[in-house]
């Protein structure tokens, strides 16, 4: 049976998306003040023309195409929609047969055929998952997590039209929601790294009989045997690649909330070595004490960060960019999705960053390289999840708010 999607809203005809898009970046104004203003002036029969309105604008809004042109990128760069129909799209992966697999937030993991840098084709692969956020690739087929489960879709790149139903890797991870979804990848050994974050803000002291098993990064074999601790004290990572040139694992890492609004930062950590401790749930940021559980657990025992990246950032994805698409100056940089915060009074966050940092950690310098998807108002129109750069040299972002996925494009000016 194929696994064609029925078309969505998103994907009505480009004229409606321009019709409908002033009234759909009013929504949410007019819809306040239809609820707030004109329905308590009223009997209760004017309620469901409130409601019905407040849904025609919400309709709108879903008709409109993401604004693009709002992002703004260093000079000779260029940003361009690859598909805008690819709802709570998180972390990406590419076949050798190009093929860009997506996993999502909403159940269901999409297969996007590419040829010259186009969509060609649409297909749902898999669903009914748990929020099945990772997707990894590793010798013909496509491995999703989804929560306390790793499962794999074999030979799936010619089987798009006709999936298989999905093979059970392991069943044995912990089901917390809280923090629970994965990014998942292969590493350089061949094994499939999986961490597993903290279910809670802050959490899981030393006499926990818990902490063993969440606030860490794991690996296991394809096959789901040896499943192996490698880093604790990792409170919950979205993101992580290895360098390029000394293959060492480097990862992001979510500070905890409910400390203020700029503290702990987010963190770019490296694993040197297997066995390191990044210091949660006793110290933040790499030299903030938790103020519950860091007594007795100073910052100075703990692997401090490579860079921080700021408070409630949320960075997520990364990938190191090995292109040559880009400037000479790019090549083995960072590039990190920040997904942007949700606590804070001042959002921060929603953009993309770059990261330059020498292999031994070193010399770390952060800068702003894509960023627009919150407007003036504070309100964000997407959020950036992932970056993955393709054979090409470009750069695709995911944004699982808009259901979007970008390409990043250079061009000497």
């Amino acid at each position: 049976m194929s696994h064609v999607d029925a078309p969505r809203t998103r994907a009505a005809p480009r004229i409606l998306r321009q019709c409908c898009a002033p009234l759909a970046l009013a929504a949410p104004l007019v819809s306040s003040l239809v609820s707030s203003l004109v329905a308590p002036l009223f009997s209760s029969p004017v309620a469901p023309f409130a409601a019905s309105f407040a849904a025609l604008l919400s309709a709108s809004a879903a008709l409109a195409a993401p604004p693009i042109e709002r992002i703004r990128l260093p000079a000779g760069f260029h940003i361009e929609m690859l598909a805008d129909d690819v709802p709570g799209a998180r972390e990406m992966t590419l076949s050798p047969a190009g093929t860009l697999y997506v996993g999502s937030m909403e159940g269901r993991v999409y297969a996007l055929e590419l040829r010259d840098a186009k969509v060609v084709k649409r297909r749902v692969v898999a669903s009914g998952l748990t929020m099945p956020v990772g997707v990894a690739w590793h010798d013909g087929a496509l491995y999703v997590s989804a929560v306390s489960k790793i499962v794999r879709l074999d030979a799936i790149d010619t089987h798009l039209d006709n999936p298989p139903k999905p093979a059970i890797v392991t069943d044995a991870l912990p089901a917390d929601r809280h923090h629970g979804w994965k990014f998942i990848a292969f590493g350089p050994d061949g094994k499939l790294y999986v961490p597993q974050g903290a279910p809670c803000n802050v959490c899981l002291s030393a006499n926990d009989p818990q902490r063993d098993h969440y606030a860490m990064i794991g690996r296991m074999n394809p096959d789901g045997t040896h499943y192996e601790t490698i880093a604790r004290g990792v409170r919950n990572t979205v993101g992580f690649a290895w360098h390029p040139q000394t293959h060492e694992l480097w990862f992001t890492d979510n500070g905890r909330d409910l400390m203020g609004d700029d503290t702990p930062d987010d963190k770019l950590n490296r694993l040197s070595r297997v066995g390191l401790d990044f210091g949660f749930p006793y110290c933040h940021g790499g030299n903030v004490a938790d103020p519950e559980f860091g007594a007795g657990h100073p910052c100075s025992g703990f692997t401090p960060p490579v860079a921080k990246l700021g408070a409630h950032v949320a960075a997520l994805g990364m990938r190191f960019y090995t292109g040559s698409m880009f400037p000479p100056g790019y090549r083995d940089s960072i590039f990190i999705a920040e997904h942007g915060s949700w606590n804070r009074s001042k959002k921060v966050g929603y953009r993309v960053v770059r990261v330059t940092v020498g292999a031994d950690g070193t010399n770390a310098h952060q800068e702003v390289f894509a960023q627009g998807w919150l407007n003036p108002d504070e309100t964000g129109w997407g959020r950036p999840a992932d970056v993955l750069p393709l054979p090409d040299g470009s750069l695709l972002i995911s944004d699982d708010y808009a259901g979007a996925i970008y390409r990043v494009t250079y061009a000497k000016p």
